[in-house]
């Protein structure tokens, strides 16, 4: 399994849909394994699920930075 792509895909699909959004920030493991379709050990599906965790928060990171700077620019 390419983890890298795996992520990207479940990244779409969890901000695509705001209850996924939700239970993944409650039951991260049960959320993947959910949408992955296949019961694995936890140890297993930690990886893609710390991947996850990294991506929606540079992604909201990001989107705070971008309507800070905004805000400084229609201030000058």
């Amino acid at each position: 399994m390419d983890i890298k792509a795996k992520i990207a895909e479940l990244e779409a699909k969890i901000k695509g849909d705001p209850k996924l959004l939700e239970n993944f920030g409650k039951e991260p493991i049960k959320t993947v394994e959910g949408l992955i379709g296949v019961d694995l050990p936890d140890d297993q599906l930690k990886p893609i699920v710390d991947g996850l965790k990294a991506k929606l928060a540079a992604g909201d990171l990001q989107n705070t930075v971008s309507g800070i700077a905004g805000k400084l620019k229609g201030l000058f």
